[in-house]
């Protein structure tokens, strides 16, 4: 894919003793290709130890604040995020994909609106980039955000937290949750449904939320939503992201006569071959060095969504896509097998 361009680390700020920030030194020609919304990601590629790693991170600063900066925390057999942690450094560089994604936020200052967001750990990322551009650009909204970790020293962006909180004193509000300390005006333990509760029913009943955006593991996004929608909230204003999903299964269910003939296309070229059933047509498409996009490989990010031309498939789970563009056709390529003998799909037409 040409959307993957090479870019040299500016600056490598310590966030945490597990975290760390990093600036991307974008060239004037480029400028534009890097443009993003709010809450998206970008895709970094690079090699280590011999192999080809891609780990997608969200943008942490606002589309005005003119840099391209992402949060990395390091976790236990992380091979990017220890390598970033422990080695990486200025003037380092690395393939970056153009930003991507579909949890965003779009700023519209005619309207005023009342946003409320559920973050865990570094789940934070895209929120801190969705909080900063309402924040900027929409002068009347409110924001609360409800921002879970184990402890202070553990919390990314602290400090940056509290003194837009500061800044915005009359239109930002935050609920600290620590799980392992307890702490002046914090929940003390997980964001569970008494936390949710105490939004929407109790310490901010009086804002009338216009728009929910959750980040963090997939249990606690499930909670969160579950009590939301126990409180009639329209799910169309619900809006999450993960970055851990549970391991989808192979399916068994509907396969054929075991095979099929897929043809890809990508990148307005047409490549056609048998595949396996029992693969991802993503797995499928790699296996024959064809250059389709991906990165987490886990359904939780939309790098690798394409359209069904011809034929059928199903996905062995699906955190991202929406009733109406399975009608369009539109699939997640590293979850989706196909159940017809033949299948094309577009990967250009999404």
């Amino acid at each position: 894919m040409a959307n993957f361009h090479p870019l040299k680390v500016q600056k490598i700020d310590r966030i945490t003793e597990q975290s760390v920030a990093i600036t991307f030194d974008v060239p004037a020609h480029l400028k534009n290709d890097f443009k993003f919304k709010a809450g998206q990601y970008i895709t970094i590629k690079t090699q280590l130890n011999g192999e080809d790693i891609r780990r997608d991170y969200s943008l942490c600063v606002s589309p005005k604040s003119g840099e391209l900066k992402v949060a990395v925390k390091a976790v236990e057999n992380g091979t990017f995020s220890t390598h970033a942690n422990s080695n990486l450094k200025v003037g380092d560089v690395l393939d970056v994909h153009t930003p991507n994604g579909r949890f965003v936020f779009e700023p519209n200052d005619s309207k005023t609106k009342h946003i409320a967001a559920f973050a865990a750990g570094s789940g934070i990322t895209p929120v801190l980039s969705i909080i900063k551009c309402a924040l900027e650009e929409e002068q009347q909204s409110n924001v609360v955000l409800v921002y879970g970790n184990k402890t202070t020293d553990d919390t990314m962006f602290l400090d940056e937290l509290l003194k837009l909180q500061h800044e915005y004193s009359d239109r930002f509000s935050i609920q600290f949750v620590f799980s392992r300390t307890k702490e002046d005006d914090s929940i003390f333990g997980r964001i569970e449904k008494s936390t949710v509760n105490l939004v929407v029913k109790n310490k901010y009943k009086h804002l009338e939320i216009d728009a929910f955006y959750l980040c963090g593991p997939e249990g606690m996004i499930n909670t969160v939503k579950d009590v939301l929608e126990e409180h009639d909230v329209n799910p169309e204003t619900i809006h999450y992201e993960l970055f851990k999903s549970s391991k989808a299964e192979p399916l068994t269910q509907g396969i054929t006569s075991g095979h099929s003939k897929l043809t890809v296309l990508l990148d307005e070229e047409t490549t056609t071959f048998e595949m396996s059933q029992k693969q991802t047509i993503l797995e499928a498409a790699l296996d024959q060095d064809i250059d389709a996009p991906y990165s987490c490989q886990g359904g939780i990010c939309s790098t690798c969504i394409a359209r069904i031309k011809e034929g059928e498939a199903k996905m062995r789970q699906n955190n991202i896509l929406t009733d109406g563009e399975l009608a369009e056709g539109l699939i997640l390529t590293c979850q989706a097998q196909p159940i017809t003998d033949t299948i094309t799909v577009d990967y250009d037409d999404v």
